[in-house]
């Protein structure tokens, strides 16, 4: 491909040949205008800091191979380069697609990889093989043919992408597409296709690039959580607005004696590798504590029918109900001494620790280690109302017993931080480890909003419940001189094949803040008293599309409650 930069005269555009039929036919898109573009983000891999440590010895973590039941899979992530495009997609950029390259023996491409351009390479796919004491018939096999499902065309650079869609055999099923520069297809040999009882059903995961109704993504299995078998090969698939069926697979774990997952040593080598560095806002009132300090400092359970004579709480919390169901018979709640309840909202960062609960993901191919932080406050909301930068919204956004998370996902083929995700109230996303700062080495910032304490990978302002017009409720976070080290104080809670001791507190799954103590609405009018007719409605809309736990309805329940303790992330 010429390397000279060529300018773009006209937008990027697409002339479709033939309609988008992802099974039997071909979707041809020529006349390509691109500008190829040097130095882009996707030139240099990405690397953390500091290398990575030799992890303690022991089962079959980090050994670079899994054991699927007589498949035997390696995740690969050194790779050529197929083809790429330069524009369109994330910071119209572009995307590049390629081929794992050193593949080892005996094993086999099973999809190709694709990447957008604005970001640092930091990908993998799986490559598989059958292994040899399988006696219930060959697990991989050829295609018998191959159908096209994308033409590009760059007439300025003379060059041609082609993507395959691999036809399995009777019995079988795709996971991956080819890429090639040739018009003509490939050699059925270069890819495998998976025995059908090895794969599941796969699902649209992050968009890579697009354009023109036409879109690549990430593929993710449909069904995810603890101990879900499903798991990704890292491969992607072409999707458009008229036709967005899921035509790929995606792999299945059938060992009943998995070794791939880490054990105890091994989790607290990862930890300290890892562990989050969580920045409190420089004007933070309501920091962490530990959950034994809380209870140490005055919380009390109360129980319905019995309000009047609350109960001190143990230190470890060995006199909580356990169990049961959330039907609003226990709660907890500050002290009744107006200064011990003072001191109380305040928490302690000095006493602050982390609690993680570990628990294998994705066909035990990769680890997720939650880190949960508890706030025994949760301030107030902060609006912006159009020019109105800061409104505080009184008592609105406050209740007793804030927990907040990050999750870990780590490879178990190597060790490898793949992702973080970022829990923001109710919701959250995946940020993938080339995106995060770094400190301490390997360890990634957090950075806590102010009063709500939701988590973000990067210090600033996001407004939620619409952010329209400069109209959302604050969420501010920045570096700051207190900084939780969750490497420094933590405990494991709770981890699937690893014998911990779960703390008492853990079995207490009501909720840990009482229901509203304050007229909600009257607080509202209190604000919309300072305001102007067109922002009274503005307020109105926003506070309505807010959850009930960001404006302080209820009390939050523990970490075991959370649908994210067993289930994915999102």
């Amino acid at each position: 491909m010429n390397t000279t930069n060529i300018s773009v005269s006209t937008k990027l555009f697409f002339i479709i040949i033939c309609n988008l039929l992802f099974i039997g036919s071909c979707l041809q898109i020529t006349n390509v205008t691109f500008s190829n573009k040097e130095g882009l983000p996707i030139d240099t891999i990405f690397n953390f800091p500091s290398p990575l440590p030799s992890w303690p010895q022991g089962g079959g973590f980090a050994t670079g191979e899994i054991d699927l039941g007589g498949l035997k899979i390696r995740k690969i992530s050194s790779f050529h380069k197929t083809w790429a495009a330069y524009a369109e997609g994330p910071d119209n950029l572009g995307v590049t697609f390629f081929e794992p390259s050193s593949i080892p023996d005996g094993f086999s491409m099973l999809g190709a990889y694709a990447q957008a351009n604005n970001q640092q390479l930091f990908g993998w796919v799986l490559v598989g093989k059958t292994d040899a004491s399988d006696e219930s018939g060959d697990i991989l096999k050829q295609p018998i043919d191959y159908t096209m499902q994308l033409y590009l065309y760059a007439p300025q650079f003379h060059t041609t992408a082609y993507l395959w869609l691999p036809i399995p055999p009777d019995g079988y099923k795709s996971v991956g597409l080819l890429v090639t520069s040739s018009p003509d297809k490939p050699s059925l040999d270069r890819i495998r296709c998976v025995r059908s009882d090895f794969t599941d059903e796969a699902e649209t995961d992050t968009w890579i690039w697009g354009v023109s109704g036409y879109n690549l993504y990430n593929l993710r299995p449909k069904a995810r959580g603890t101990n879900a078998q499903p798991l990704g090969v890292g491969t992607f698939i072409v999707t458009s607005d008229q036709n967005n069926t899921v035509y790929l697979s995606v792999l299945k774990n059938k060992n009943t004696e998995v070794t791939s997952n880490p054990n105890l040593d091994q989790v607290n080598a990862l930890f300290q590798t890892y562990s989050p560095l969580i920045y409190l806002h420089p004007d933070e009132k309501y920091h962490p504590s530990s959950v034994n300090w809380f209870f140490d400092n005055g919380a009390l359970l109360y129980m319905r029918g019995n309000e009047s004579n609350p109960v001190s709480i143990e230190t470890d919390g060995a006199n909580l109900p356990q169990g049961g169901s959330n039907d609003g018979s226990y709660w907890l709640d500050l002290p009744i001494d107006g200064q011990a309840r003072g001191n109380l909202v305040k928490g302690d960062l000095e006493s602050a620790e982390v609690y993680l609960h570990v628990k294998p993901v994705l066909g035990s191919t990769f680890t997720d280690i939650q880190v949960w932080v508890f706030y025994p406050f949760n301030g107030h909301a902060v609006a912006k109302l159009a020019f109105i930068k800061k409104i505080s919204l009184g008592h609105i956004g406050e209740h007793v017993g804030d927990w907040e998370h990050v999750t870990l996902r780590i490879s178990n083929f190597d060790g490898t931080l793949y992702r973080v995700y970022y829990a923001e109230h109710e919701w959250g996303s995946w940020v993938d480890s080339r995106l995060l700062s770094y400190q301490n080495g390997n360890k990634f910032a957090v950075f806590a909003s102010l009063n709500g304490h939701a988590s973000y990978y990067r210090a600033g302002t996001v407004l939620l419940g619409g952010g329209k017009d400069g109209v959302g409720i604050r969420d501010d976070s920045w570096w700051g001189d207190n900084v939780l080290d969750s490497g420094a104080s933590y405990q494991v809670v709770a981890g699937d094949g690893l014998v911990v001791a779960a703390p008492s507190w853990l079995g207490f799954e009501r909720e840990w803040g009482p229901k509203l103590t304050f007229d909600f609405w009257d607080e509202v009018k209190k604000v919309e008293k300072v305001l102007i007719g067109p922002l009274r409605k503005e307020l109105n809309k926003l506070i309505s599309s807010l959850p009930s736990e960001a404006y302080g309805e209820v009390g939050p329940t523990g970490p075991k409650c959370k649908g994210n303790w067993d289930g994915d992330e999102n």
